[in-house]
């Protein structure tokens, strides 16, 4: 059986092994009402700062549920490559897709970003608890996957704002791009991946990141959708540069 992981900020390091602490209310709601572990058990906890701990439940109430840190490991899952998913926003499932799969692909960070047909971003609270879903959804993705660092979701924002700001090279997805993965220059640094929404990019969005240095690379001859599209990219990247090889 495979031990369950969580995701724990607390200020954990090597020496508190042998120490017990308390778990925040997400991870010890996860622990103990959905995979439902009780005393004696085993998990694994990472905080996001690398490596990850061995530890056993010691108690378990509803005022609190306190873990024994049992050994530290240093070890890492990180890509090599660099990737920012810089992706239009998109609507409800067919975002919380693309990121899910996009940490599970390795990427370092994500963007989302407001464009011509992009869908709908909701204003002020709403908007802000968008993110939070978003980041709530690659702390689950770290916990599946094995990751110990968890990647960045920046605030959405304008496409044109994002991409004066990137230092980095880039990639945009177009269909009648010229560029392929086969004649795409190995990067030397980090790297921009950037996935237009359901609607796809508008001809002039991808002008403006063209000029900017962004290769146009042609997948293939058929059309995918958004959350396939940063999918099989992010695959393809991984196994040309990244850690697939």
């Amino acid at each position: 059986m495979t031990v369950p992981r969580f995701f724990a900020p607390l200020d954990l390091a090597p020496a508190d092994v042998g120490s017990v602490v308390t778990l925040p209310d997400a991870a010890a709601h996860h622990a103990t009402r959905v995979v439902r572990l009780a005393a004696g058990d085993t998990l694994t906890l990472f905080n996001g700062a690398g490596g990850e701990y061995a530890a056993t439940l010691v108690s378990v109430d509803r005022k609190r549920v306190a873990a024994r840190i049992d050994a530290f490991d240093p070890v890492e899952r990180e890509s090599p490559l660099p990737v920012t998913l810089a992706q239009a926003v998109a609507a409800n499932d067919v975002m919380d897709y693309a990121i899910r799969k996009a940490v599970e692909l390795g990427v370092t960070a994500i963007a989302p970003l407001v464009t011509e047909r992009s869908a709908p971003l909701p204003p002020g609270e709403r908007a802000d608890r968008r993110l939070a879903h978003w980041r709530q959804i690659v702390i689950a993705a770290c916990e599946q996957c094995g990751r110990n660092r968890v990647p960045e979701v920046a605030r959405a924002q304008a496409l044109g704002d994002w991409l004066a700001a990137w230092r980095g090279a880039g990639i945009v997805l177009a269909p009648d791009g010229a560029t392929t993965l086969a004649t795409l220059a190995a990067p030397t640094g980090p790297l921009a991946l950037l996935v237009g929404p359901e609607g796809g990019l508008g001809a002039s969005e991808v002008a403006t990141a063209a000029a900017l240095g962004f290769a146009r690379l042609r997948l293939g001859p058929r059309i995918l959708r958004t959350e396939t599209a940063g999918v099989a990219t992010l695959a393809l990247l991984q196994s040309a540069w990244g850690d697939f090889r």
